[in-house]
């Protein structure tokens, strides 16, 4: 495998020369390189650096942070200081608050933290570290990055989704799932999930999870959702289930599109796995050779994954049997996205759109202009381009 340098790991490095009133947030899902790109930062840094990770820790304490932060400040002024996984530190952003307030007029630390679990970063953002940070994503990887990474295609991309550390495993299925499963899928629900949150049903959890991903870029009910699940629940537990695998980082929850119009509540959601990876962890990729139905829905997904990285808010619009598949708002402007994926169905739901809500730009995404959207490091730039 090439190593490369990913997209956030520049942004950061460019913040990182000039000088920096704000800590540096890194927010985006494991196992896509966040570690890797701080690493790499940290080995060409021009002088003193210090990184930690608190996930190697069973309990990360607040001593354990502020001896490091010490250890750091002690390295002397300009000390880059990047602490992984910060989120598994109890009330780490209060006292990140007070030991930044302390030291920020001097300037004496550039601080990045890093974290996969944004349900409880972004609790900690909110409450203690308003006005203090910066948000970096760091999404999944790019089909162009799987491309200068591992010479994979189209269909390579659809079938293993471009987890870096997985994508050598890929001419074993077996294994690859093995590991998608075990080393991916398992930290996330376990680690990042369950080790910070409350969950009475954790069997119940777990299958919630796997049959989400039987359905990607589809609008399901909850209620057709509870009612394939083995143990009792509600629709209320299975939504809240479905909002933590969003704040993990591992789906986007899409809502229908009404406009101005009074959102109906318990309208169906269209859930869009980040990675097509974690729909192949429970079917195999193989798979999307034979299934033309199942190979459209994976295209689809793929795309609308790399729609969530615009700057815009992205939804879904259905009425009756007309669908439009992605409905994207971006500066000012509304834009219909219809995906050619070769999945037989029959709807006018591009026109019915575009005839209620006059100016919205509607935009035909064949393999091409997909192709396009799923290599591109900057997605709203290409969507306007159609």
């Amino acid at each position: 495998m090439i190593v490369i340098k990913r997209n956030f790991t520049r942004l950061l490095e460019k913040r990182l020369q000039g000088k920096l009133n704000f800590i540096q947030m890194v927010l985006g899902p494991r196992q896509v390189g966040k570690t890797t790109g701080l690493q790499q930062i940290v080995q060409s840094w021009q002088g003193p650096a210090h990184m930690v990770s608190a996930d190697e820790l069973i309990t990360p304490s607040i001593d354990w942070l502020k001896l490091h932060w010490e250890k750091a400040k002690n390295l002397g002024t300009g000390t880059l200081f990047v602490i992984d996984e910060v989120q598994k530190i109890p009330e780490w952003s209060t006292v990140i608050k007070y030991l930044f307030d302390l030291d920020r007029a001097s300037r004496e630390l550039k601080v990045v933290l890093l974290g996969s679990a944004s349900l409880a970063l972004q609790k900690g953002l909110g409450e203690s570290l308003v006005g203090r940070y910066e948000v970096i994503p760091a999404n999944h990887w790019s089909l162009d990055e799987c491309k200068q990474a591992f010479n994979w295609n189209l269909e390579d991309f659809l079938k293993f989704g471009g987890y870096p550390a997985a994508a050598e495993l890929s001419q074993d299925v077996d294994r690859w799932q093995s590991y998608v499963r075990n080393s991916i899928i398992e930290p996330v629900l376990i680690r990042d999930i369950l080790g910070l949150t409350t969950v009475n049903k954790p069997a119940l959890f777990r299958q919630t999870f796997e049959l989400a991903m039987s359905y990607p870029a589809q609008e399901i009910s909850l209620q057709k959702l509870l009612g394939q699940l083995q143990e009792s629940g509600n629709v209320t537990t299975i939504k809240h289930y479905l909002e933590l695998f969003e704040g993990a980082f591992l789906l986007k929850i899409l809502k229908k599109y009404t406009g101005s119009e009074i959102r109906k509540k318990g309208s169906s959601p269209k859930i869009i796995p980040l990675n097509t990876a974690l729909c192949h962890a429970f079917k195999t990729p193989e798979i999307i050779d034979s299934d033309p139905d199942w190979r459209g829905r994976i295209f689809e997904a793929a795309v609308g994954a790399a729609l969530t990285k615009t700057k815009g808010k992205l939804y879904y619009w259905r009425e009756g049997r007309d669908e439009v598949d992605f409905i994207l708002e971006i500066e000012g402007k509304l834009y219909a996205l219809e995906v050619k994926s070769g999945r037989k169905r029959r709807s006018h739901g591009l026109e019915k759109f575009i005839q209620r809500y006059s100016g919205s730009i509607p935009v035909i995404i064949d393999s091409s202009k997909g192709e396009q959207i799923l290599e591109a490091e900057f997605v709203d730039d290409i969507i306007k381009g159609f």
